[in-house]
């Protein structure tokens, strides 16, 4: 099927081998990948600051308008798809847009999701001899209550050994403007993630929200700890 890839910003800028991975993954799966130039952001940013209406509103729509023709549409983020797929009715709900929200909404997939759920794999040939540990984000765990399709996925992956961390549902810290806002309060919780997660003994922290990998990894590097991060596309892309 034609997979319509949406890239979220701090992907696109910041962590672009987790894009092209999973352009990769889907083409070794013999499927075609089509990544739109635009838009650039699904509107979480405005939407998580009680901006609701203006910027917000303008961007989910430039959204919805560029991806409504999609067979499918593939987002790399939990916290992005949680945005289109769950927050875009509420947003739009009775405006004139309501039923184009409503419309758009089932299109919308997580990565791990689309994967197992969708396309009904859970083996996709990756090989990666070496020890993990799962974080799952806040709007992948409790928006699109993704648990299983992560740990389905790594399961299969030839050589892995998941090892659970005790805080692996325990929010990270980061949560966009969260972090910026209480910073104090984010670094704290960013030190319960990493205590835990060293606890295991993972050589690698795997999530599927390049946006916590970022706060686990600043936090980890500033503490000059060993431990290293992936998105879950990066690991499934991996032979």
């Amino acid at each position: 099927m034609t997979v319509t890839l949406f890239v979220p910003c701090f992907v696109d800028l910041l962590y672009p081998q987790v894009a092209i991975s999973a352009v990769r993954l889907f083409e070794r799966l013999g499927h075609q990948v089509v990544v739109p130039q635009s838009p650039a952001c699904c509107g979480q940013p405005a939407f998580n600051t009680g901006d609701w209406g203006g910027e917000c509103r303008d961007l989910a729509l430039q959204a919805m308008r560029t991806l409504r023709a999609a067979e499918a549409i593939v987002i790399l983020s939990g916290s992005c798809g949680a945005m289109m797929k769950v927050f875009y009715p509420e947003l739009f709900a009775r405006t004139k847009h309501e039923a184009l929200a409503r419309e758009f909404a089932p299109k919308v997939w997580e990565f791990s999701s689309f994967l197992v759920h969708k396309l009904g794999v859970t083996d996709v040939g990756a090989r990666f001899p070496h020890k993990v540990t799962f974080h799952d984000g806040c709007h992948g765990l409790r928006e699109l209550r993704n648990k299983q399709p992560p740990r389905q996925l790594l399961a299969r992956v030839q050589g892995l050994e998941l090892i659970e961390m005790g805080a692996a549902e325990t929010c990270c810290g980061f949560g966009g403007t969260f972090a910026v806002k209480f910073p104090a309060i984010s670094t704290a919780m960013a030190e319960v993630k990493c205590a835990s997660a060293l606890e295991t003994q993972a050589e690698y922290v795997v999530s599927c929200d390049s946006s916590c990998l970022m706060q686990i990894q600043g936090l980890a590097d500033r503490q000059r700890q060993p431990v290293k991060t992936l998105h879950l596309a990066e690991v499934l892309a991996q032979t």
